[in-house]
Formats: C-alpha cells, sequence, structure tokens
C-alpha cells in the first residue's frame, strides 16, 4: 500500500471528485425525482456496485484492452449510452401516463422498486466506458509498485473511491427526495420534475455516446 501520507492525499483527491456533480450524481438525482428516495438510494448502491465491476476489471488489465480497442470502445458506449436514453424516455411516458389518470397524478403504472432501480444503477455504470477510463488514470497515479500486490493496491485505492463516490450519491439521493416529497401536493410540478429527470438521462446518454476513446 502507498505510505499514510500518499494515502491521505488521495483519499482527499477522491473526496473532492465524489463531491463534485457528475454523470453519476446527476443520473442518482434523476432516479430520485422520479421514483423517490428509496429508487434513489437503490441506484446509488448499484451505480456503486457498477463501478466496482470497473476497479475489478482494471486490477486485471481487462479496461486496459477495452481502452487500447477503439471497437470494444465504441461497442461499450453505444450500448451504455442506448441503454440511459431508453431509461429517460420510459421515465417521460412514465409522467406523462401518471398526469392523465386523474387531478392527484397518480397512475396506474407502478413505480420500477428499489431491486430494478439497483438492477439498471449497476448496468448504467457497468457499461460506462469513462468509467474505466477514470480508474485507469487516477488510481495508478497513487499506487506503489515498491510496495509489491499492485493489482491488491488497485482494488482497495478503487473501492475507497467507489465508497466515497456512493456515499456523495446517496445525500443527494436525501436531497432530491426532499425537493420531490416538497411538491407532492403540487401534481403538475410532479409530471415537470419527472419530465426533467427523463431528459437528463436522455442528456446522459447522449454526452457518454460523444465520449472520446482517452489516447493511449
Amino acid at each position: 500500500m502507498p505510505d499514510l501520507p500518499q494515502f491521505a492525499l488521495y483519499v482527499a483527491a477522491a473526496f473532492v471528485l465524489a463531491v463534485t456533480p457528475g454523470p453519476g450524481i446527476f443520473y442518482v438525482a434523476a432516479r430520485t425525482l422520479a421514483g423517490g428516495r428509496a429508487e434513489g438510494v437503490a441506484s446509488s448502491i448499484g451505480t456503486g456496485l457498477g463501478g466496482m465491476v470497473h476497479v475489478l476489471a482494471g486490477s486485471l488489465g481487462v479496461s486496459a484492452i477495452v481502452l487500447a480497442s477503439a471497437e470494444l470502445f465504441t461497442v461499450l458506449k453505444l450500448i451504455g449510452a442506448g441503454y440511459l436514453v431508453w431509461l429517460g424516455l420510459r421515465t417521460i411516458q412514465s409522467a406523462r401516463q401518471a398526469a392523465a389518470t386523474g387531478p392527484d397524478g397518480r397512475s396506474a403504472v407502478p413505480a420500477i422498486g428499489p431491486r430494478r432501480a439497483f438492477r439498471e444503477g449497476v448496468l448504467v455504470e457497468a457499461l460506462n466506458p469513462k468509467t474505466a477510463a477514470f480508474f485507469l488514470a487516477f488510481i495508478p497515479q497513487f499506487v506503489s509498485p515498491a510496495a509489491g500486490h499492485v493489482a491488491l493496491q488497485f482494488v482497495v485505492l478503487g473501492f475507497v473511491s467507489v465508497a466515497l463516490n456512493t456515499l456523495a450519491d446517496i445525500v443527494v439521493a436525501f436531497a432530491a427526495s426532499g425537493i420531490r416529497d416538497g411538491a407532492a401536493a403540487r401534481p403538475a410540478l410532479i409530471r415537470r420534475l419527472r419530465e426533467a429527470s427523463g431528459a437528463a438521462m436522455i442528456a446522459l446518454g447522449i454526452g457518454l455516446s460523444l465520449a472520446k476513446r482517452p489516447a493511449t
């Protein structure tokens, strides 16, 4: 493992990156506004697990292979982007169906539920090649080859980063839930929030589709 000062520097840098608004935070906020706190927290944990997929893959060199191949990077990128756009379109459709059911804004279409939100969170993050690029660019700077067990160091440092990201996402889920609960008596506002959350997912998908393969 890196020495204590180096590890403390890594934790500080990972914390700053975790609280900086990015695609993960916006995705969790969008999911919370669409389905409530339970779905937001579940999606946070799901994206955390999806992030660990990249950490483990990076430690084994799989991510490096994917990033070295323009074709593999493009395929993974487009699958992830398409999935996000599909989720966004479905969220907007669900919001409009809910508004059409009556003045209370309630819908016969059920929320997707925490379990499904968890699974979607895993897929959204695991299919994001930019996450692989981030870990491969960031973590190696703090790995100490002289300490040995390089793969294990990569996993431990990656886990710390993922844990901080997940905690930040959960805080965002609670904050977004408060906004959603405050709008409970205003069905029209709920519809607009859900439509906005769907649009945010679509925007994230489009952004991911435009991601360029890192230079190798």
